[in-house]
């Protein structure tokens, strides 16, 4: 094994890669990339030229500190999967296994139940995100103390069938672009869920995101919702 470059959370992160982020970091690299890459004390997945390129599947809020020392000086990009279909395999104790798909299907907007705890990332200088839609395997497998949750089955990885799709926001005002067009004005996080076809809690996600990035700004309440109206460019 080689000697351990940087510092020693980001050491344990490469040789205890999962496959999502293996299979993604795969995905997304063309020739010429440069992969594991120690600069400025961290490991950086893909390294394009001057592009610094972060694989993250989990959520944003563990990056604060990385990205804080990482952008003053270097452009980075995070991309990020939100699977548009996902199957369930379960790996029962015989060593069966079951695979169905799942009813709930990701959309772009999936990126704001992330974003709501970094919501002021999109507006960092040399920042930009891209948001890759997949189909994955969820493995799950039986642990009979943890009947409380899911049955007593938990998650054991996820596994990258295909990236069906990609969308990238160089700038917070492309975030903007995701408003459905036929928005009232004003309009509650109630209108923007219907407009969407979306839950009310992402709805209400996605405009405190838009709103702390000043992409909306409130305009009063409707009974007791908020009102939120698009400001002039």
């Amino acid at each position: 094994m080689p000697p351990p470059p940087a510092n020693s959370i980001d050491r344990i992160n490469v040789y205890n890669e999962k496959h999502l982020h293996a299979a993604l970091k795969a995905w997304y690299t063309r020739p010429g990339d440069r992969l594991e890459v120690a600069i400025d004390g961290y490991i950086i997945d893909i390294v394009r030229d001057n592009l610094l390129i972060e694989v993250q599947t989990a959520g944003f809020s563990s990056l604060k500190h990385k990205l804080a020392c990482l952008l003053p000086r270097h452009p980075v990009r995070l991309v990020y999967p939100i699977p548009q279909e996902k199957w369930l395999v379960k790996r029962h104790g015989s060593g069966q296994t079951s695979r169905r798909k799942s009813p709930q299907r990701g959309s772009i907007y999936r990126l704001f139940s992330e974003l709501v705890s970094f919501p002021h990332l999109p507006a960092l200088p040399n920042f930009s995100l891209e948001i890759l839609l997949t189909q994955e395997e969820e493995i799950r497998r039986h642990e009979a103390g943890r009947r409380w949750r899911r049955g007593g089955w938990v998650t054991e990885e996820r596994r990258l069938l295909q990236v069906v799709g990609q969308q990238r926001f160089n700038t917070p005002a492309e975030l903007a672009a995701l408003l459905p067009a036929n928005l009232p004005t004003p309009f509650t996080t109630a209108d923007l869920a219907s407009a969407l076809g979306q839950p009310r809690r992402l709805a209400q996600q996605m405009a405190y995101c838009l709103r702390e990035l000043a992409l909306i700004l409130p305009a009063g309440k409707q009974g007791n919702a908020i009102s939120y109206v698009i400001p002039e460019p």
